[in-house]
């Protein structure tokens, strides 16, 4: 390989994501020999692999949400988890009519799916309104349904947990009749896929990308900076709501506690992980997905070392400072400065013969 093409490969916007990702993955190969071992049991797909593709599903469609909201405002909605609570909470009251427990649903399931997608959709808009028409930080105007959001559920639902045992609800965080793979997984695979048409097929992606990095410019070239920033604030509403279903259906109840429990910020860093700019502009939406798979490796390799669960945020924060280390535009110049002095010294050592 020549050097042309190793820098060609390299300068790729998917070159980091791609190798924090397989380090992860490889690092298991001393520690835990068969990570990579995938077995069928019971007529299901199982092992360490396994558990990490379905596991990141939520991740994974909340960082396609926050990475729009990245893009476009520049800040980060950190309400998502909350969402997600609202949205799972909607969808069992609706599903249960109002009981604490139900074995038969009160409502079709499709009516209750899509008005839970509804009320995070609203949420969405609530953001995006104090964003993007009153102007107020991201990170502040997130902040109410980061705090209140948990409660609104906790009315919603009233104070209780809600549980919906009816297999049918359980095939969207478990599995669709005899197939072996989780259904997650596939919920995750559709979004992404929608997602990136409509970016790819129409101009939404570009206006994105225009407003975020410079939104006066973008008005004075006649796009509406405010109706596409509150966009994607709605369509990471929807992303939370749709993580939120998939959520419930694992544990079939609606926990108002714990459902997307610091999901915002593993959100978040899969964004940055993903080689995204946080500050806002052009972003990469296959980034934020291998960003989100990189965290649940190593959130499963950690665990799987035996790893306590009150210990994981410190060894997960560790290496993900090393990550965006590694990624930080300054990092990457002051690098670059490093081979300019090199190369300087070496052909100035060659002159002096």
């Amino acid at each position: 390989m020549n050097k042309d093409t190793l820098k060609n490969i390299t300068s790729k916007r998917l070159f980091l994501p791609v190798v924090c990702l397989l380090a992860v993955l490889l690092a298991n190969v001393i520690k835990t020999p068969d990570f990579f071992k995938i077995t069928l049991e019971n007529g299901v797909l199982s092992g360490y692999i396994i558990i990490v593709i379905n596991r990141a599903s939520e991740l994974v469609i909340l960082a396609i949400g926050m990475t729009l909201v990245t893009a476009a405002s520049g800040g980060q909605d950190i309400s998502v988890g909350a969402v997600m609570a609202v949205a799972a909470a909607v969808c069992c009251q609706i599903l249960s009519g109002g009981e604490v427990s139900v074995t038969e649903l009160a409502s079709p399931m499709i009516f209750a799916i899509i008005s839970a997608i509804l009320a995070a959709a609203l949420c969405g808009a609530f953001n995006g309104f104090l964003v993007a028409k009153l102007g107020i930080q991201p990170m502040v105007a997130t902040l109410i349904l980061f705090t209140a959001g948990r409660g609104v559920a906790q009315l919603i639902t009233k104070g209780q947990i809600t549980y919906i045992r009816v297999d049918s609800y359980k095939t969207f965080g478990g599995y669709i009749g005899k197939c072996p793979v989780p259904t997650p997984i596939f919920l995750a695979i559709i979004v992404i896929v929608i997602v990136n048409l409509v970016l790819k097929k129409t101009a939404l992606g570009l206006y994105i990308e225009s407003v975020g990095i410079n939104g006066t410019a973008s008005r004075l070239v006649g796009l509406n900076s405010v109706l596409i920033k509150f966009l994607t604030y709605v369509i990471c509403g929807v992303m939370a709501g749709i993580a939120g279903v998939i959520a419930s259906s694992r544990i079939y109840s609606a926990d108002a506690n714990n459902i997307g429990l610091n999901l915002e910020m593993d959100a978040i860093l899969a964004v940055a992980l993903g080689g995204n700019v946080l500050g806002g502009g052009k972003f990469s939406l296959m980034g934020s997905v291998i960003g989100a798979y990189t965290i649940q490796a190593l959130t499963t390799t950690l665990y799987a070392m035996n790893v306590k669960a009150d210990q994981l945020p410190v060894y997960k924060a560790i290496v993900v400072i090393i990550i965006v280390i590694l990624q930080s535009p300054a990092f990457k110049k002051m690098l670059a400065k490093q081979k300019t002095k090199k190369l300087s010294g070496g052909t100035a050592v060659e002159g002096g013969k």
